[in-house]
């Protein structure tokens, strides 16, 4: 019998003091509903979300000095979980419609189109596939527009129409910014011109950076000292009165050659291929989709072969479990893109398709588990003077 891992994940805090609550408490703060407020946030008539894309919280505090702005924000914030799997895909759905992954069904980087043996890849939008109906819930945008609050958000300009924009973020006026400096300029600008505001704005560079070339490495160091300061001149450039958070996506772990645990090698790893229909999810959050009638062959091989280096679960368990949301929020259509086994990685392990993912495999920086350091995001508040 394979053993569990020694340490415990980190389960999403859906409902208290996750993603989905942050922005759902956002857009409560400026249309006055207590009820939708989870966090308690003040009542303010502008609001800011900055995300950047990988800011774990326990990396900022293991790289204080190269974040001195944000270090002195950390003091007094409050820590949210991203949700499963801790992923930008999922995340930015969190964020977009105030609901738990369970709820609004983008459940993963790499999941199954139910009934066609095929995978939606939500940074690599299929074209046969229509956003809208694959997400159908209303955005936070939408919401806020139909409350009387105009609603920007302000991302890279490739984003607008994307497969991911249109199903979780859909609604906004779009400013495209392709620099740190435009994206501080556009925010503040989109603040100014409405006495009622909801802005979102997203930085990717960071994320992207520790992918390539580690977290904590010199490189990604750097990276972080410029969001640092995209943060301190967005502090002083908003309108006064603007209430600006800033959170994450996800954090991350650096993945070393001897972590990753190849299913396409030869060996004993070989075994996690037996009975796999189709390989879903990431290297740190797998979804696995067995064969017909392979389901718990499948389970009890990850489960063997994996042991310590990962929580594998059945859908079902992982379902009950709340890994995607609360318990009985999930209904079957959704469910269904769920993988027949989940697999997340405890420790720095990872489970890679090095012929099949030969891109993802060789990434260095990866993320989508239940680890502290993939989980744990900031939740910054600043009221600006």
């Amino acid at each position: 019998m394979a053993r569990e891992p020694r340490t415990s994940p980190i389960l999403p805090s859906y409902g208290e003091s996750s993603l989905a609550d942050l922005s759902s408490s956002i857009l409560a703060s400026l249309t006055g509903d207590p009820a939708g407020n989870v966090l308690g946030l003040p009542e303010t008539g502008r609001a800011c979300l900055l995300i950047i894309d990988g800011l774990g919280l326990e990396l900022l505090r293991a790289h204080q000095a190269a974040a001195p702005f944000l270090a002195e924000l950390a003091f007094n914030s409050r820590p949210l979980t991203a949700g499963f799997p801790s992923t930008t895909v999922t995340s930015l759905g969190s964020i977009g419609t105030g609901l738990p992954p369970a709820a609004h069904g983008m459940l993963g980087y790499q999941v199954a189109i139910p009934g066609t043996g095929k995978l939606l890849n939500g940074l690599n939008w299929p074209k046969d596939v229509d956003p809208v109906e694959w997400q159908p819930r209303p955005t936070i945008f939408e919401r806020a527009f139909a409350a009387g609050v105009s609603a920007t958000y302000v991302a890279p300009r490739g984003y607008e129409k994307s497969g991911l924009s249109m199903a979780a973020l859909r609604g906004p006026q779009f400013k495209g910014a392709d620099s740190l400096g435009t994206l501080a300029a556009l925010t503040a600008q989109a603040l100014a011109e409405s006495d009622a505001a909801l802005v979102a704005a997203y930085h990717g560079d960071l994320d992207s950076t520790g992918h390539v070339y580690g977290v904590s490495s010199q490189a990604w160091e750097f990276q972080l000292s410029h969001v640092n300061r995209l943060v301190e001149q967005l502090a002083s450039a908003v309108p006064s009165g603007t209430a600006l958070y800033v959170t994450a996506d996800h954090g991350m772990v650096n993945v070393g050659p001897d972590d990753k645990i190849d299913v396409d090698a030869d060996g004993p790893t070989a075994a996690l291929r037996d009975g796999v229909a189709v390989l879903g999810g990431e290297p740190r959050a797998r979804h696995v989709y067995a064969a017909p009638g392979a389901a718990a062959d499948v389970l009890a091989t990850w489960r063997e072969v994996l042991g310590e280096r990962a929580w594998v679960a059945s859908r079902e368990e992982a379902v009950k479990d709340g890994w995607f949301g609360p318990p009985g929020v999930i209904d079957e259509a959704m469910a269904a893109r769920i993988g027949d086994v989940v697999a997340a990685c405890a420790g720095t392990s990872a489970v890679i398709a090095s012929k099949a993912e030969t891109l993802q495999s060789s990434l260095f920086g990866m993320h989508g588990s239940l680890t502290a350091a993939e989980q744990l995001v900031p939740m910054f508040a600043f009221t600006a003077q």
